[in-house]
């Protein structure tokens, strides 16, 4: 039986070398300033004894995900010269504005957050500093995945006199750092294209600095990692609750296989179909209640969830993560999102909305606006009653309840992320299969869609389409109904020609307010200069 895997445990016993090490060469320029000299007993030889100091140390390599630093506020694990403000500093906060705040789906009110400006109009250079600090976050994790990877090799594990059972436990960790280590770099390949490699075979301040990697070299880096940890990593649905497994692994295959043709050239989709099927071959099913997919107990969605990036209210307390997307909305009020009030941030452009023909959700579940107070149009791009607001993350339970683990001010989110779900992979088969990839079939990729649309329908089928309705443009619809703030719209866009181009049009894209096409070379964003100069071995993308 599965439990919760907890990232508090990182807090609790992390080696301060972790915190103090040089995220990669990127930042030799400051490394000189850092103490590099633990100061306590936590180092390597005393923390790697036992399976479970090893599972602490894994912890933090999670934790990573959910985290800004070794402390609610006050210890970043990114530098402020970096990222200007610790609490947009987190993964998911960073990947998630650069995924929708860049789209019809999101828009921001604070003009004076440090990278706000600019996302939405498209118009941002290589200084933004949330571009900048997605960068280097991806990079910490994996500089904590490859020292793990490290520690937890066969030789150390010999030396530390771990052996049989405990060695094999180790090993499965080991296997679920690569993971976490091949989804940062398919991250990095996504958004940045041609970027550094760094692997537990690099020396950190050495005298050769990392090679930049072309982008269908990482890709490939990546489906061989993967590929070659199948086997190593928990069968599907065996491992905790927030940890890797063989699904995880399957899913991540899936969606660059799906993403292949703009990474590399060539279109991987019967391999996209291949993974999908062990993935619906696996067990997994459709939670029955979508609105109960981004709540505080959706920790119990263990039915649809392959994997999730794990919040508690009161062991993983920053301004990101789900926080972000509890807190943010516009307008919402405390009483319906479960938290202590709105932050009037985040908003929806009328051409998302109007992707839902009933806007209520009276219709379709999902349809989880706010619109009481908002206007629907966003006439002014930073002004909070422009747009319609989120309902989608709140911080309550199935049963209406408060939070599980909610802190005494309601703060901070309980509320899981999911990084993959099944809901992803029957929209990737059904899209595979309609660019003719083999090894699925129409009725099938109908029937998934269809599965999706009488579950958001609440048991309805009146919602269902017909097989002559199923085509590409109605799945990049439909995953923006389904998988709207899940941090999938920009690469959707981008495989389907409409991110920088004059085929979508969405209010405020190239700093209009009916919105224009802007140059190409927005659909990747650019490496920080900082790297730029510290490693002559780099050269910009593109128009930057």
């Amino acid at each position: 039986m599965m439990n919760r895997f907890n990232p508090k445990y990182m807090k609790l016993r992390v080696l301060k070398m972790f915190l103090l090490v040089c995220i990669t060469s990127f930042l030799m320029v400051s490394c000189t300033k850092l103490d590099l000299t633990p100061t306590n007993d936590l180092i390597a030889d005393n923390v790697y004894t036992s399976v479970s100091g090893y599972k602490q140390s894994l912890a933090k390599v999670y934790g990573a995900f959910a985290l800004t630093g070794n402390a609610s506020v006050g210890q970043p694990d990114i530098p402020t010269e970096i990222i200007k403000d610790e609490g947009n500093s987190d993964f998911l906060r960073l990947y998630w504005n650069l995924q929708e705040l860049t789209t019809d789906e999101a828009v921001w009110s604070w003009q004076s957050d440090a990278g706000i400006q600019g996302l939405h109009e498209m118009s941002w250079s290589s200084t933004n500093a949330i571009i900048n600090g997605l960068y280097y976050r991806s990079y910490f994790q994996i500089t904590l995945c490859n020292d793990f990877i490290n520690q937890s090799s066969d030789d150390n594990l010999s030396k530390r006199g771990i052996t049989g059972a405990d060695a094999v436990a180790v090993r499965r960790f080991r296997a679920e750092a690569r993971f976490i280590r091949a989804f940062q770099y398919s991250v990095l390949m996504d958004l940045y294209g041609n970027v550094p490699m760094v692997t537990e075979q690099t020396q950190i301040g050495g005298k050769d600095l990392p090679l930049q990697m072309q982008r269908k070299e990482v890709f490939n880096y990546v489906e061989s990692e993967l590929k070659a940890i199948e086997t190593e990593l928990a069968p599907a649905k065996t491992n905790e609750y927030g940890r890797a497994d063989q699904a995880a692994d399957w899913a991540l295959l899936s969606r660059i296989y799906l993403n292949a043709e703009v990474y590399t050239g060539t279109p991987r989709y019967t391999d996209a179909i291949t993974y999908c099927n062990k993935i619906t071959g696996a067990g997994y099913a459709l939670h029955n209640n979508y609105r109960e997919l981004t709540i505080a107990d959706n920790h119990l969605n263990k039915d649809e969830f392959i994997l999730t990036i794990n919040y508690d209210g009161t062991s993983t307390q920053n301004y990101g993560g789900t926080t972000y997307l509890m807190h943010g909305p516009a307008g919402v009020p405390a009483e319906v999102s479960g938290s202590s009030g709105t932050w009037g941030g985040l908003r929806i452009t009328q051409q998302f909305v109007n992707l839902f023909a009933d806007k209520t959700g009276a219709t379709d579940s999902r349809a989880q606006f706010y619109m009481s107070g908002q206007n629907l149009e966003v006439n002014d791009l930073y002004t909070s009653t422009d747009g319609y607001s989120s309902t989608k993350y709140r911080n309550k339970t199935r049963s209406g309840g408060p939070a599980p683990h909610q802190d005494v001010a309601k703060d901070f989110s309980d509320i899981d992320f999911p990084l993959f779900r099944l809901g992803e992979i029957y929209l990737t088969y059904a899209e595979s299969v309609l660019r003719g990839g083999t090894g699925g079939s129409l009725s099938t990729a109908l029937g998934y869609v269809n599965q999706l649309r009488t579950r958001a329908y609440n048991g309805s089928t009146a919602g269902n389409i017909s097989s002559g309705a199923l085509t590409t443009d109605f799945i990049l619809d439909e995953r923006g109904r389904e998988l709207w703030y899940e941090a999938f719209r920009r690469t959707d866009l981008i495989r389907f020609g409409k991110f920088t181009s004059a085929n979508y049009l969405w209010a405020w894209k190239g700093g209009t307010r009916n919105g224009t096409a802007v140059n190409a070379r927005f659909s990747l964003y650019p490496l920080p200069p900082t790297d730029l100069s510290a490693n002559p071995n780099l050269r910009q993308n593109p128009g930057y």
